[in-house]
Order: structure tokens, then C-alpha cells, then sequence
């Protein structure tokens, strides 16, 4: 059986944390998780430590001492979880917008149909969000569409934070050479593994708005991103990407 660890940020996700964690640990494949906790106030890091007294080996922690972004908290994960040696690793949402149970189709699109980055789509299967406003939903499609348009990648859901990578694929990006710190990271690293030539499948989910908490979304993180696209295709233009198995220091 191959190893698993689904990482998880959280900042104030007192409401979910506890529920989240559990439903990952209920599934019928087994998962490990790693919370990267940007010094909650509300208690959440607090709660993952009375957690882990009941998921000994399984259930893992990096706090950090301030919100210093999603991106960040990912690479954060990834180079521990690539040290320690997990064979799939795992984004997903602490709030529930991401259904625990799709792990399991992420997880078969890579051991059984050969992916290399497993993403969760809202899009490849039409729209699959429920519960966002139209204008946001409009927002997000439009998102991929500008993504595509100025990438020439072939993913529905550029955007999407619920993915499955090998660790080969972790080993061989540069980490520390991605830029982009709010939703402009999950496009580059989209972009990053496709420019690698590594197998891409998106898995059809749907996507649910968090029912406790509050977003993180904000229109700053949305600029960055626009912005941000633009930037890093120029950028591609003077780097080569050559498949070695580098794990950035």
C-alpha cells in the first residue's frame, strides 16, 4: 500500500478542523495528515494536538507564526512530506468544500489509471459548484478560461486546491521557485507540472461552499492571480525544464 498524507492550512478553522480530520481517517484507504497552522487564534492548533493523542503516528503538525500565505503553507508540507518519504501527497481545504471521500478517486487516478497530478475539477464535468453566488461561480469559470487562454494548458479547473501529486513530481520542481503565494499558486504549480510533461488527469467533484468559518478568498488574492499568469508565462519563456530529481533546499 502506498503512503499518504493529505495536507491541510489552517487559519481559524475551529468549526471544521475536528470533523475534517476525522472523516479523512474514516476512509477506507489509509491517509495520514499533515494541519500547517498559521497561529489560529481561535484554538484550532490546540484542538489538532488533543487530535493527535488519538491518531498517534497518523495525524501530524507544522505551526508557523503568522498567516504568511497558502502557498507558502503548501511548500511547507510538501518539502516534509517529500522527507518523509510519502509516496502520494495530498492538497485539500480544512472547510468541507472539498468532499474527504474524493481522496479515494484522486488516489485511483494516480495507482491505477497513471497520473502524475491528480486534480479534483469542478469543471471538467461542467459546473459542479453549489452554493456560490452566480457572480462568483462566473468569476472562477472565467478564471480558467483567461488561464487557458494565456497558458495554452489543457485543465479545466486551473484554479482547483484539491490535488493528488506523486513524489516524483514534488521532487523534480524547483519548490522555492514558486512565486505565486494565494489562489496564483495553485495555477503555477498546474503550470509547473505540465511544462515538466508529467501526466495530468482531472477527476470530476463537486464543489460545496464551506457551511462554517470564513472564506479566505479576497479580491487581492484574485489580482494576484490575474497579474500573476501573466508574469509567470513570460517567465517560462527563459527556463528550461528538464526532468531531474531536484528537492528544492
Amino acid at each position: 500500500m502506498k503512503k499518504n498524507i493529505v495536507i491541510i492550512p489552517t487559519y481559524n478553522e475551529i468549526e471544521n478542523i475536528e470533523a475534517i480530520i476525522n472523516a479523512v481517517f474514516n476512509l477506507n484507504i489509509k491517509f495520514h495528515v499533515l494541519i500547517i497552522d498559521d497561529n489560529s487564534p481561535d484554538g484550532t492548533a490546540k484542538k489538532v494536538k488533543e487530535l493527535q493523542e488519538q491518531y498517534p503516528g497518523k495525524l501530524h503538525m507544522i505551526e508557523r507564526a503568522g498567516k504568511l500565505g497558502l502557498g507558502t503553507a503548501y511548500i511547507t508540507g510538501f518539502k516534509w512530506s517529500i522527507e518523509n518519504k510519502y509516496d502520494y501527497i495530498y492538497e485539500m481545504d480544512a472547510d468541507f468544500s472539498h468532499n474527504p471521500e474524493d481522496l479515494v478517486n484522486l488516489y485511483k487516478a494516480c495507482e491505477e489509471n497513471n497520473a502524475d497530478m491528480a486534480i479534483g475539477s469542478r469543471y471538467i464535468s461542467g459546473v459542479n459548484v453549489v452554493n456560490w453566488p452566480m457572480g462568483r461561480v462566473l468569476m472562477s469559470y472565467f478564471a480558467s478560461v483567461y488561464v487557458r487562454m494565456i497558458t495554452r494548458m489543457k485543465i479545466m479547473d486551473t484554479t482547483a486546491g484539491f490535488v493528488c501529486y506523486r513524489r516524483e513530481v514534488l521532487e523534480t520542481l524547483k519548490l522555492d521557485k514558486i512565486k505565486l503565494k494565494g489562489y496564483g499558486f495553485q495555477i503555477e504549480m498546474k503550470f509547473t507540472v505540465w511544462k515538466y510533461g508529467f501526466n495530468i488527469i482531472e477527476v470530476p467533484i463537486i464543489f460545496t461552499e464551506r457551511r462554517e468559518g470564513v472564506s479566505k478568498m479576497t479580491g487581492g488574492i484574485f489580482r494576484e492571480a490575474v497579474w500573476g499568469v501573466i508574469k509567470m508565462k513570460i517567465a517560462s519563456f527563459f527556463k528550461k525544464y528538464n526532468r531531474t530529481s531536484t528537492v528544492a533546499a
